[in-house]
């Protein structure tokens, strides 16, 4: 027991010390850290500079007045690329220093307020001094417009790699190799140097780009290419229709990607661009037993574009990997409905589009688009009643000077000549091929004597309807349960007709075979007729040539599976002869 009573006293006084000297080690720093931050309350903490110039111990608002009078704006950023120097001042990029801002962020750099995030900010500067970047302000917008003119004379554009038809055969361009300025990496060299006062060059750093194709790459690609040289992606939303074929098709890919993203998005995005509308509510103002104003409800649209670019990129892909010579796509689209649709504003039963017609008449004289257009306009708002035979000449009237119409081209008495209300046909071919597709009787139908270009311009031969007061007529019969109502759309600048039918659907389906052409007849040899008041060697062409034919389409019309109503139509056009008057007068 008196060993151990001599041992432990011993040991506690050793113990004492081991933790004394550590304490009073702890306490030492506790205060030297506390008096370093009393000695600099208020200043900036040792070894700190701003632009190489020292702000240690300086009260900030002293520090930034000493940097006012010290540090210059540099007059200009020097740029260089090789033998090449650019210049852009600093007073067109709007460069100003702000001293203030720049103090501060030297006091405040060791006070983030995370005490051990400061106290290490602090020791590491005793050991390692900072030298931060002046507070500054600039025109980005401007910096950028310079850096773009500098890159168009430092840069060389890349040649992307392309496929094309070239006179039917697949011609592939490689591509080649080029180079860019790397404006992220300048603007912010360009932004380091300023920071600290810098004026010197700055050398402009490129980007390599080389999209060039190797042989194998270039293989792949024709054979694609080849694949969809004579091959149609069809877009459609209601009657809108956008084919693409031939370049425009093969733009959509891409040698290394499979597809090109870029021109898919442009695609949707133009396609969208006409598609996209806004709901329409209906208008329906009826006076003097016509529609005198009417606007058919629409629902909203918006293209649903990543849908739209997934279904382009699939059919890409069904085109290449099958037989099938074109695909259709149903634009996808998001619909809103209008508050005011056409059931609200009628009691008539036009509720609807039920039928669509249209042509085209590129290549018309002045008088021609005249008329077509005039005599449309009479067909404009007009009402059938349920069960009435409507009659195009009915409605159409008088044609004549004395009814606005002008000299134009007409078929009469078996020869083209001029007459008043030339282009009416393209009027009635037009409303024909509307009552077609609403599926309504047909009671009165004749073709031309021959077949007219104008008619065939965006149709098969055989869908056309001549008229001439009193003898040739186009009637129909309005079979549904509502009136009917015929709008019509006369694009001048365009040079397109659409009819457009409303009513009540009522489940009916039309449908018209592919027109058949036989019996197919050369014209006859060219004809010229002397003209003795055409000048000597003056030719005038007043019948052009047309290849004869006979040509049928059926039609029928069904609801619920029940046919209620089928007819043939026979179109027999006549071979017809260049007619040219050759001028056998006094030379001019």
């Amino acid at each position: 027991m008196s060993f151990l009573k001599n041992i432990f006293p011993k040991k506690i006084k050793i113990g004492r010390k081991i933790f004394l000297y550590p304490a009073l080690i702890l306490l030492f720093l506790l205060l030297a850290v506390f008096f370093y931050n009393i000695y600099f309350w208020g200043t900036i903490f040792p070894n700190i500079s701003l632009a190489g110039f020292s702000v240690s111990g300086k009260y900030p608002q002293v520090a930034a007045d000493e940097l006012d009078k010290k540090i210059a704006v540099p007059e200009k950023v020097v740029l260089t690329a090789k033998d090449q120097s650019f210049e852009i001042p600093t007073q067109d990029i709007e460069l100003a220093y702000d001293f203030v801002k720049s103090a501060s962020y030297a006091y405040e750099f060791t006070r983030t307020g995370n005490i051990f995030y400061d106290l290490a900010k602090r020791i590491e500067l005793i050991f390692k001094p900072s030298d931060l970047g002046l507070r500054l302000t600039l025109n980005e917008q401007k910096l950028q417009e310079a850096l773009s003119v500098i890159a168009g004379q430092i840069t060389t554009e890349p040649v992307f790699p392309s496929v094309k038809i070239t006179k039917g055969e697949i011609l592939v361009d490689k591509g080649a190799p080029g180079s860019e300025l790397d404006t992220k990496l300048v603007s912010a060299q360009i932004g380091k140097n300023l920071a600290y006062a810098s004026g010197g060059p700055i050398a402009l750093p490129l980007k390599a780009i080389d999209p060039t194709l190797s042989d194998q790459e270039a293989g792949l690609y024709q054979e694609r290419a080849e694949k969809l040289k004579a091959k149609t992606l069809t877009l459609k939303f209601e009657f809108q229709v956008f084919n693409f074929k031939g370049n425009e098709l093969l733009a959509l890919l891409d040698p290394k990607t499979e597809y090109s993203k870029d021109a898919i998005d442009k695609v949707v995005e133009d396609v969208s661009g006409q598609v996209n509308r806004e709901p329409q509510d209906s208008v329906f103002v009826f006076d003097g037993g016509r529609v005198q104003e009417f606007a058919p409800s629409k629902d909203g649209a918006a293209v649903k574009s990543d849908s739209l670019a997934d279904m382009i990129r699939g059919n890409l892909r069904t085109l290449e990997t099958s037989e099938e010579a074109g695909v259709s796509v149903d634009i996808p689209v998001e619909r809103k409905a209008p508050k005011i649709q056409n059931e609200d504003v009628n009691n008539l039963g036009i509720k609807e589009l039920i039928g669509r017609g249209s042509s085209r008449f590129s290549g018309s004289i002045a008088n021609r688009i005249h008329n077509v257009s005039l005599a449309a306009s009479r067909f404009k708002g007009v009402l059938v009643e349920p069960g009435a035979t409507f009659s195009f000449n009915d409605v159409l009237g008088d044609v004549s000077d004395f009814t606005g119409y002008k000299q134009a081209y007409i078929i009469k008495d078996g020869k083209t000549v001029l007459g008043d209300g030339g282009g009416v046909c393209q009027v009635s071919t037009t409303l024909f091929r509307a009552v077609l597709n609403a599926g309504l009787p047909i009671i009165e139908r004749r073709a031309h004597a021959y077949r007219v270009g104008y008619y065939e311009q965006d149709s098969p031969p055989g869908l056309d309807a001549t008229v001439y007061a009193p003898t040739t007529d186009l009637k129909f019969k309005n079979d549904t349960p509502g009136h009917i109502l015929i709008q019509t759309i006369a694009d001048t600048k365009k040079l397109t007709l659409v009819f457009e039918i409303y009513g009540t659907n009522d489940g009916r389906i039309a449908t018209t075979s592919k027109p058949v052409v036989s019996g197919v007849t050369p014209p006859p040899e060219d004809l010229y007729v002397d003209d003795p008041t055409l000048p000597l060697g003056k030719i005038n062409q007043i019948e052009h040539k047309a290849w004869g034919a006979k040509v049928t389409f059926n039609y029928k019309v069904e609801r619920d599976g029940e046919l209620i109503y089928q007819k043939t139509f026979l179109s027999n056009y006549r071979p017809w002869q260049a007619v040219y008057m050759r001028g056998t007068g006094p030379a001019e």
